[in-house]
């Protein structure tokens, strides 16, 4: 493929302007420098040599950039896959790790064909809210652990970094402004001797390019009951993680994505991952925010990234290996300070919001910063806010009642959305005793969702059937009346 091609093909079929190319290219430098410390943090995590980390942070940008459906979105290694994939490392080796990411991927596909994008429209915007806030708050943290038992110049230098990175783009905006922390923090160390721990601190850099190869594990039954659980992990944690940070990119760039499409996109790149000796990987929302950030708004600057990475850490390997810590930690900061939804927490807001939704919100920062998990987080925010729904709209259905002046007729008119949660205490809602021959339910204004109505109102009739009172449901919209008829007096074993 010729360059105007490649560059066309990674930026919506045509080739950018320079001046779109420039943004591209220094964005993804930018993220490629930020990415070294991270896949090697990540490669400890999962207990794989730091060029694991590596090699699958350079495969996964590589491959989604012509794969993904979300332009600009970072993939690469990241620490929800590390935690998953870190028992099966410890306990069989990194060979089974690499067949786990092969069929992780896969299933990813699978996922994708069968429409699991789809689900996402079911997330609440607590939940995403929740979901944004936590990342911020481990962003941050995880920046922690380089700034303790460091000297006191490290201090000073991230703070320099800091400096630069807020205060540059009220000056210019013609080059990201943590390159430039990057570059000037690097070169002063340099040449003034001061000694800082460095990325060459975190952990060799590889010096080779990655080799394509099959998972040296045996084709068993055994090696797959083995890996299986450690598949569906990643396959599941990864799309939550990128379909999410796509959903975020979206948002932010006021653009729509293809969801399917990155999520198969998701599912190659982790099988290419696997085959290539990297721990496989998603979407990244620290590195995505440094490039969005940085203006990027293509394919090019996630192909780059991962071009960049490989060329950084094999060719000039000794030179990555002298920046600094303190101005990738200020980077990173910075990411998790924007990332951060500060008017999800002001005062005004939370006293405005209701209760439920800041439950679902403070639920889901708790239990992802609890686990560094996101897949329980996001679930358990899910799970949150279905059950505060159920409760809430429980308590709307109405039942009120109207005698005719003959005396003969009762008429019940029911409000509201009838489903478990809400007809379970419909059936106390009648005067059985006291009402005349003639019942009328009228549910005009009420909806019928599910088995447990039906049954409610199989109830109330037989109540009425036993003292002789005929009772009319009427006023049934076509949903509700098709699901009534189908299943009216056929919920007990008795008929």
């Amino acid at each position: 493929m010729s360059r105007p091609a490649l560059l066309a093909s990674l930026s919506g079929g045509r080739v950018p302007p320079l001046r779109v190319l420039r943004t591209e290219v220094l964005a993804g430098l930018v993220v490629a420098l930020a990415l070294i410390p991270e896949a090697i943090a990540f490669s400890i995590i999962a207990g794989v040599d730091p060029k694991v980390g590596l090699y699958a942070s350079f495969t996964m940008a590589v491959v989604i950039a012509f794969c993904g459906g979300r332009p600009a979105m970072i993939s690469a290694a990241t620490g929800a896959v590390a935690l998953v994939v870190a028992p099966l490392a410890r306990e069989h080796g990194v060979e089974y790790l690499f067949a786990a990411v092969v069929l992780g991927g896969a299933i990813q596909v699978l996922l994708a064909v069968t429409g699991f994008a789809r689900l996402m429209r079911f997330l609440p915007r607590s939940v995403m809210v929740g979901f944004v806030n936590a990342l911020a708050i481990l962003i941050f943290t995880s920046q922690l652990p380089h700034l303790s038992g460091v000297p006191w110049q490290v201090y000073a230098l991230a703070a320099v970094a800091l400096a630069v990175i807020v205060g540059l783009p009220r000056l210019t905006r013609a080059v990201p402004a943590p390159l430039v922390a990057i570059v000037l923090l690097t070169a002063f160390t340099l040449t003034a001797g001061v000694a800082v721990p460095t990325v060459g601190d975190q952990g060799e850099l590889p010096d080779v390019l990655p080799v394509l190869g099959v998972p040296a594990v045996p084709v068993t039954a055994e090696t797959l009951a083995i890996i299986a659980p450690y598949a569906l992990g990643i396959a599941l944690v990864g799309l939550i993680e990128s379909l999410m940070t796509a959903k975020l990119v979206d948002d932010i760039t006021d653009s729509h994505s293809d969801k399917t499409r990155e999520s198969w996109g998701q599912g190659v790149a982790n099988v290419v991952t696997g085959f290539f000796g990297g721990m496989g990987g998603c979407a990244m929302i620290g590195q995505t925010m440094i490039n969005v950030k940085s203006g990027a708004r293509t394919r090019v600057s996630t192909f780059l990234a991962g071009s960049f990475l490989l060329v950084l850490v094999v060719v000039l390997g000794e030179l990555v290996a002298l920046i600094p810590m303190a101005a990738l930690v200020a980077v990173m900061i910075m990411v998790a300070v924007s990332t951060f939804d500060w008017h999800s927490v002001r005062p005004s807001v939370l006293r405005r919001m209701p209760k439920s939704e800041t439950t679902v919100m403070v639920s889901t920062v708790a239990v992802t910063v609890g686990t560094h998990n996101l897949a329980y987080g996001v679930g358990v925010g899910v799970l949150v806010a279905m059950v505060l729904f159920a409760r809430r709209v429980a308590h709307l259905v109405e039942v009120t009642s109207v005698l005719d002046p003959d005396g003969g007729t009762k008429v019940y008119r029911v409000s509201g959305q009838l489903f478990f949660a809400s007809s379970n205490d419909l059936v106390f809602s009648f005067d059985y005793a006291d009402d005349p021959e003639q019942v009328v339910i009228d549910l005009s204004d009420a909806h019928i969702w599910d088995a447990s109505t039906v049954a409610a109102l199989d109830a109330i009739t037989t109540k009425y059937a036993a003292r002789g009172v005929e009772v009319t449901v009427t006023g049934m919209n076509r949903d509700s009346r098709v699901r009534h008829e189908r299943l009216a007096g056929h919920l007990t074993g008795g008929n």
